[in-house]
C-alpha cells in the first residue's frame, strides 16, 4: 500500500521539511529498475526513481570505478550541507569490503551517499561516482523521513 499524500510531510521555504508520518525502517534500491522504495516494516511509504555512477553493474569494487555497493548497509550519517543538495550517507565501505579490496591491493572507496543534484546538472543519466542520486525535492522528503541507523539494502 502506497502511502502518498498521508506520509505527513510539512514545511516551507523558510526551514526543513518535518516528517510526521510512520518510522521508516528500511530502504530497498533496486539497481536495475532504478527503483527506491521507503518502507515501514512491510508498508511502501514512498517510491522513488533514481541515477547511479557511470558504471552501474556490479558492485562497487574500489575507488574511482563508478559502481554503487550492493550488499546490507546502513545511514550512518545525514549532510545538510551538501555539495548535491542534500545527502545521506550509506556505511560502505563494510569490513569485507575492505577486506576483498586490500587483497587487491586497492583503495574500496567510501563517501557513498543518497543525494540531490548540484547546481551544475544538466540531466545526464547515470552521472554520479557511485551515489544514488534522486531530484531536489525527493531528497529533501527523503532527508526529512529517513533516520541514521536506518538500514538499507541495495539489489543488483
Amino acid at each position: 500500500m502506497l502511502v502518498g499524500t498521508a506520509l505527513g510531510l510539512a514545511g516551507c521555504s523558510a526551514g526543513a521539511a518535518q516528517y510526521r508520518g510512520p518510522e521508516v525502517t528500511r530502504i530497498q534500491v533496486f539497481k536495475d529498475r532504478r527503483l527506491m522504495q521507503i518502507l515501514h516494516h512491510r508498508t511502501l511509504l514512498k517510491e522513488y526513481n533514481f541515477d547511479l555512477g557511470f558504471e552501474p553493474l556490479g558492485h562497487k569494487m574500489q575507488e574511482g570505478d563508478g559502481r554503487t555497493p550492493e550488499g546490507a548497509y546502513r545511514i550512518d550519517r545525514k549532510n545538510p550541507n551538501s555539495r548535491f543538495h542534500l545527502s545521506l550517507g550509506i556505511s560502505y565501505p563494510r569490513p569485507s569490503d575492505i577486506a576483498q579490496a586490500r587483497a587487491r591491493g586497492v583503495s574500496p572507496g567510501g563517501d557513498i551517499f543518497i543525494h540531490g543534484t548540484p547546481n551544475e546538472w544538466l540531466g545526464k543519466p547515470d552521472w554520479t561516482w557511485g551515489c544514488i542520486a534522486v531530484k531536489n525535492e525527493e531528497v529533501e522528503e527523503i532527508f526529512a523521513m529517513v533516520e541514521t541507523g536506518t538500514k538499507i539494502y541495495i539489489y543488483p
